[in-house]
């Protein structure tokens, strides 16, 4: 299981990645950087991204309306414990520009839950679908 700096790696990894972040979107810090900035400053970018993140998690429009619980079946709509799963109501976000892809992968915790991994891929280069997948197995066995 990869720590935050493996994580990244492997991410970068991907075809056509340019830089990679794990970004608190609370906060809009940086937790790990690795390769290029789109705007030249990580920092810059992470707080930026943060913004788009926070926006698709909290606002009602990106998030889907809780199932319904039936009156007979208690915890309908929670994990296999009938417990909520703690998951973001999104699981990523993509941006597309003219030179390139933004994918914002959030992740998972045991505690807040206020993380996401930011992918910058190469328009060209850059394979879309691979880096959705890719980064759903990272965010999955990413250990904090």
């Amino acid at each position: 299981m990869p720590g935050i700096d493996e994580c990244l790696v492997e991410a970068m990894a991907l075809p056509g990645a340019r830089g990679a972040a794990l970004v608190d979107w609370t906060s809009g810090l940086a937790l790990g950087t690795v390769g290029e900035s789109p705007v030249g400053d990580h920092e810059t970018s992470a707080a930026e991204a943060a913004e788009l993140a926070r926006a698709a998690a909290e606002y009602e429009s990106f998030t889907p309306p809780a199932p319904p619980v039936p009156a007979a079946s208690p915890g309908a709509g929670a994990g296999p414990d009938g417990e909520d799963d703690g998951g973001a109501p999104v699981e990523d976000l993509i941006v597309t520009t003219r030179t390139g892809y933004h994918v914002l992968r959030f992740v998972t915790t045991n505690f807040d839950s206020s993380l996401f991994l930011h992918l910058w891929l190469d328009r060209t280069t850059g394979n879309l679908a691979l880096a959705r997948l890719r980064l759903r197995d990272l965010a999955e066995r990413l250990v904090l």
